[in-house]
C-alpha cells in the first residue's frame, strides 16, 4: 500500500512538473512570439486583391484586369445553407469554441488513425483566417503556434460573423477564384445566393483542396467530396433527410464561366487599363479600383457592329481570298474534326469550319459549336476569286465554284428571320433551322471614334477589326493622311483671313514644281474634271482639289499652320508645301475627330477623355472628371478660381475659344451641304437636317475618311491596311467609310432632337450672284441667298459690273491665277 502511494505522489510530482515545465514554455514562446504578432484591428482594414473593374458610363462591365478574381461580399448576403455547407465542412464547433477547437483536432486525429486520411481537418476557421491573412503557409512548429495565438487574439476581439465573413472573401477556391462570390461565378455563372443545395456543397468542398476536389479537373473526386459535406450536413441538423437525398443524386452542373462581359470594347478597356496601371501603378491589378467610362454601351455595341459591317463589306466587294488551310484524307475518313478544328483561331463572330459535303444548292459544314450545318449558296455569292485590289474572277454559280470538301473556311453562323407568322406570335409549320454563311477575315482594317463635341467624352472608339487579332488601336496609334477630310481646317482659317463662302477660285489645271521631289508637281481632280471658276461653299461639296490648292496659296502655308497650331491640331506630321492643302499630312483618326468636334461645338477647345470616374474598392470616389465650361473671355480666372473636390481633383476644366464662331457657324452651313448636295449624300439616309461632315481619300484610295457631327457630337472612321496600299478604285470615302459612319450615327442620333449652333450676332445673309460671287443685282432671277460675316459682305454690283456682266465680261476676282 505504502509503495502504491510513493507511486502515485511521484507521478503526481512528475506531471505537475511536466505540466509546470509546459507551461514555462508555452509562456516563454508566448513572450518571445507576442511582439511579433500583427494587430488584430489590421483585418478590419486589410484591402483584399480584388481587380480592376472597368465598365460603361451606364455600369456594363466592360473588362477585368488581375490575377485574382474576387468579388467580396457581407455575410448578410450569404445564404444560411451556404454557411453551413462551409461550417460542415471545415469548423462543425466554430461558435462553440474560442479560436482552436481541442474536438476538432481529436476528432481529426481519429480519422487519420481509422481511415488514413483527413475529411474535416484540425485546423478551425479561425486559424485559417489567421493563416490566410498574416501568416505564410511554410509548415513549422513556430508557424502553427503563431496560428494558434492570433486565433486566440482574433476571437478576443472580432465578433463570429465578421470572421466568419473575412474567410469567405480570402479562401482560395480554384480556378483564379477567390472568396465564395468569385468562385460562384467561375463555376456556375451566378450569385452565390442563387446557388442550389448540391452547388453550395461542391463550393463547400474546395478549401481543403481546390485542385484535388475540383469539379473541372476532378469530377468524381469532387462529387465524393460533396457527397461527404451534404451527410455532415444532415448530421448535424442543417438539412433533411429528403433534402439529402436530391441534393446527393444531383449531377455535377459545374463548367467554367469567365468574367461576365456585359458589353464588347476591348480598344477602350486597354487605354482605360493603361491609364490606371500609369497612376496607380501594379496596384491598380489588386485594391479594387473601378474605372467608370464616358462610353455608352449602346453607342459602343453600334461602333463595333458598324465597323464590323463597313470592313466585311469592302472585304466581300473584292473577292474571297480562298480557303485557310485543308484537311487530309485521313481526318476527313475519320470524321475526327475537332482537334483539327482546335488549330484555328476564333474571332467574334467568326468560326472555322471544315466543308464535308457539297450539293448544287450548299454545303454541310462541320464546326466544333454546332456540329453539322448547311451553308447555302446564297451566303457565298459575293465569293468571287481575288486576285487583286481591282479584279476579280467570275461570279460562281454553284458551290463548288467556291468551295472543295475537306476546306477550312471561316463561317458567321446565322439565325433564319422570322416568318409573317411567327412575327405574329403564330407558330409556323415548318422551324426553319440556322445556317451558317461563308465569311473570312478582313485585311482591310479601320477606326471610329465618337465625341462629346462639348466636354469631349468619347461616346464610342473602336480600334480595328478584331481586337483578338490585333492588339494595335488604330483610332489613337495609326497616323495616316486624312486627304479631303483636312479641308474644313483650311477653309476655316480662310474664312478667318477674309474669305468667304462666296469667294471665287478658278478650278483649273495647274502645274507646279515640286522642290522636294525635283519634279513637276499636276494635282488632279477626281474624274480628272474642272469646273472652272468656282465658289468655295461649291468647291468644299464637290470637294475640288485645285480650288484648296489655289485657296492654300492665296492665304500662305505659314498663316495656315499657324491657325491649324491654334486649333492646337498638331502640325509635326505637316509639309509645309502646298500638297497639305489635299490632307497629305499626317493625323491620327482621334486627332481627326477632335479637330471635327472644335468646328461642331461651335469653335470652342476640346480634350478628348475616356474616363469619368475612378472608384476604390469601398466606392470612395478617387477621380472625377472635371466639368467642362466654354469661354471665350477671362478663361485663366476662370481655371484660377475652379474649386477643387474633397479628393483634390479640380472640379472644372475651362475650353477657350479657338475660332471665330461666325466662320465657324459658316462653316457648319457649308458641311451640311456637303451631305445635301456633295460627295456626302448618303448621309441623308439620317433625314436629318442638322448634320454635316466632309469625306476624305488620299492618293490611289490608301485611306478612306468620313467626319462628320451635329451640334452635340462629334464621329469620325477611317478605313486603310495598316500598311498603307491602294484599297482598289472606287474605294473612295463616300463609299469605304461612310457607311461605316453612317450605320453608326443611327444609331447615335436614334430619337435626339436636332441640334444647331446657334446664329451668332454679325452674319449677315444677302443674295449674291452665284456665277460671280458678288452681291446680286435687283431683279436677278439667279440669285441664292449666302452668309457673310458683316465685314466681308460684298459691295452691291454697279450697273457698270451689270453692264460688263451682260457683255460676258464680268469682271472676275483675283483669285483666278
Amino acid at each position: 500500500m505504502s509503495r502504491m502511494i510513493r507511486f502515485t505522489r511521484i507521478s503526481t510530482w512528475l506531471l505537475f512538473f511536466g505540466l509546470s515545465i509546459g507551461a514555462m514554455l508555452l509562456s516563454s514562446f508566448y513572450l518571445y512570439l507576442r511582439p511579433g504578432l500583427p494587430s488584430v484591428d489590421q483585418l478590419v482594414d486589410i484591402r483584399l486583391q480584388t481587380p480592376l473593374r472597368v465598365y460603361s458610363s451606364d455600369k456594363r462591365l466592360i473588362a477585368e484586369f488581375g490575377e485574382k478574381r474576387r468579388a467580396p461580399i457581407t455575410i448578410e448576403q450569404i445564404p444560411n445553407l451556404q454557411l453551413h455547407a462551409f461550417l460542415a465542412a471545415e469548423d462543425s464547433r466554430f461558435y462553440e469554441h474560442n479560436g482552436v477547437d481541442i474536438k476538432g483536432l481529436v476528432r481529426a486525429a481519429v480519422e487519420l488513425v481509422t481511415t488514413g486520411s483527413i475529411r474535416s481537418g484540425g485546423s478551425t476557421i479561425t486559424m485559417q483566417v489567421a493563416k490566410n491573412y498574416f501568416l505564410t503557409r511554410e509548415r513549422t512548429f513556430i508557424r502553427k503556434f503563431n496560428e494558434i495565438l492570433l486565433a486566440f487574439q482574433i476571437e478576443r476581439e472580432l465578433p463570429k460573423n465578421k470572421i466568419l465573413e473575412l474567410y469567405l472573401n480570402k479562401i482560395y477556391l480554384g480556378n483564379r477564384a477567390y472568396g465564395i462570390q468569385a468562385a460562384s461565378q467561375v463555376y456556375y455563372g451566378k450569385p452565390v445566393n442563387e446557388l442550389e443545395l448540391a452547388q453550395m456543397a461542391m463550393l463547400a468542398g474546395l478549401p481543403k483542396a481546390p485542385s484535388a476536389y475540383n469539379p473541372l479537373a476532378d469530377p468524381q473526386r469532387a462529387l465524393s467530396r460533396r457527397n461527404w459535406i451534404l451527410q455532415r450536413m444532415r448530421e448535424l441538423g442543417y438539412i433533411s433527410d429528403a433534402a439529402y437525398e436530391l441534393a446527393s443524386r444531383a449531377p455535377i452542373t459545374a463548367s467554367y464561366h469567365g468574367a461576365e462581359h456585359e458589353l464588347k470594347a476591348d480598344y477602350v478597356a486597354e487605354m482605360a487599363r493603361s491609364e490606371m496601371v500609369r497612376r496607380y501603378g501594379d496596384d491598380a491589378y489588386t485594391d479594387g479600383y473601378k474605372v467608370y467610362l464616358t462610353v455608352d454601351s449602346e453607342k459602343q455595341k453600334a461602333a463595333n457592329d458598324a465597323l464590323q459591317a463597313g470592313l466585311e463589306a469592302y472585304d466581300h466587294r473584292h473577292g474571297f481570298r480562298g480557303p485557310l488551310g485543308h484537311l487530309d484524307e485521313d481526318t476527313m475518313a475519320t470524321g475526327e474534326f475537332d482537334k483539327a478544328l482546335g488549330s484555328y483561331p476564333t474571332y467574334p463572330g467568326l468560326i472555322p469550319v471544315v466543308v464535308t459535303k457539297l450539293s448544287g444548292e450548299s454545303a454541310t459544314v462541320y464546326s466544333r459549336p454546332t456540329g453539322e450545318t448547311t451553308m447555302p449558296f446564297d451566303s457565298m455569292k459575293w465569293a468571287r476569286e481575288y486576285r487583286d485590289e481591282n479584279r476579280r474572277g467570275s461570279e460562281p454559280t454553284k458551290p463548288a465554284d467556291v468551295l472543295k470538301v475537306g476546306d477550312v473556311v471561316y463561317a458567321r453562323p446565322q439565325s433564319p428571320a422570322p416568318t409573317s407568322s411567327e412575327a405574329d406570335g403564330e407558330l409556323p409549320e415548318t422551324v426553319a433551322k440556322p445556317f451558317m454563311a461563308l465569311a473570312q477575315l478582313p485585311q482591310v482594317e479601320g477606326a471610329l471614334i465618337s465625341l462629346d463635341a462639348k466636354t469631349g467624352g468619347i461616346e464610342a472608339l473602336t480600334g480595328g477589326y478584331s481586337f483578338e487579332e490585333s492588339k494595335y488601336n488604330r483610332a489613337i496609334q495609326a497616323r495616316r493622311q486624312p486627304g479631303s477630310n483636312f479641308k474644313p481646317f483650311l477653309y476655316l482659317s480662310a474664312l478667318e483671313k477674309g474669305k468667304t463662302a462666296a469667294t471665287i477660285i478658278n478650278d483649273a489645271p495647274i502645274v507646279l514644281d515640286d522642290a522636294d521631289q525635283e519634279s513637276i508637281w499636276r494635282p488632279e481632280n477626281s474624274g480628272s474634271r474642272f469646273a472652272g471658276p468656282t465658289r468655295l461653299r461649291k468647291a468644299l461639296y464637290q470637294s475640288r482639289n485645285l480650288v484648296s490648292i489655289r485657296l492654300l496659296r492665296s492665304i500662305g502655308i505659314d498663316y495656315t499652320l499657324d491657325y491649324l497650331k491654334q486649333l492646337k491640331i498638331d502640325t509635326s506630321g505637316m509639309p509645309h508645301n502646298l500638297t497639305l492643302a489635299l490632307g497629305s499630312g499626317t493625323l491620327s483618326p482621334m486627332e481627326v475627330a477632335r479637330g471635327f468636334a472644335v468646328i461642331a461645338n461651335g469653335g470652342y477647345d476640346v480634350t478628348p477623355y475616356l474616363i469619368d470616374r475612378i472608384e476604390d474598392s469601398r466606392g470612395n470616389i478617387l477621380y472625377a472628371a472635371p466639368s467642362v465650361i466654354q469661354c471665350d473671355d477671362n478663361c485663366n480666372d476662370l481655371a484660377a478660381s475652379s474649386p477643387t473636390s474633397e479628393a483634390g481633383f479640380p472640379a472644372i476644366r475651362t475650353a477657350p475659344r479657338l475660332a471665330d464662331k461666325r466662320a465657324v457657324y459658316i462653316m457648319h452651313s457649308m458641311l451640311r451641304d456637303v451631305i445635301r448636295k456633295g460627295t456626302g449624300r448618303r448621309a441623308l439616309a439620317l433625314n436629318r437636317d442638322d448634320v454635316g461632315g466632309k469625306t476624305g481619300t488620299t492618293n490611289d484610295q490608301q485611306d478612306a475618311w468620313f467626319s462628320g457631327f451635329n451640334h452635340q457630337v462629334a464621329t469620325t472612321a477611317w478605313v486603310g491596311f495598316d500598311t498603307p496600299r491602294p484599297m482598289g478604285r472606287g474605294e473612295y470615302g463616300a463609299v469605304a467609310a461612310l457607311p461605316v459612319w453612317l450605320d453608326y450615327m443611327k444609331v447615335a442620333l436614334k430619337g435626339a432632337p436636332p441640334s444647331y449652333m446657334p446664329r451668332p450676332n454679325g452674319i449677315v445673309t444677302v443674295k449674291i450672284d452665284p456665277e460671280t460671287g458678288e452681291r446680286a443685282a435687283p431683279g436677278n432671277p439667279d440669285a441664292i441667298f449666302e452668309l457673310f460675316r458683316e465685314e466681308n459682305v460684298p459691295a452691291q454690283q454697279s450697273a457698270d459690273t451689270i453692264r460688263n456682266q451682260d457683255n460676258g465680261d464680268a469682271v472676275m476676282p483675283q483669285e483666278l491665277f
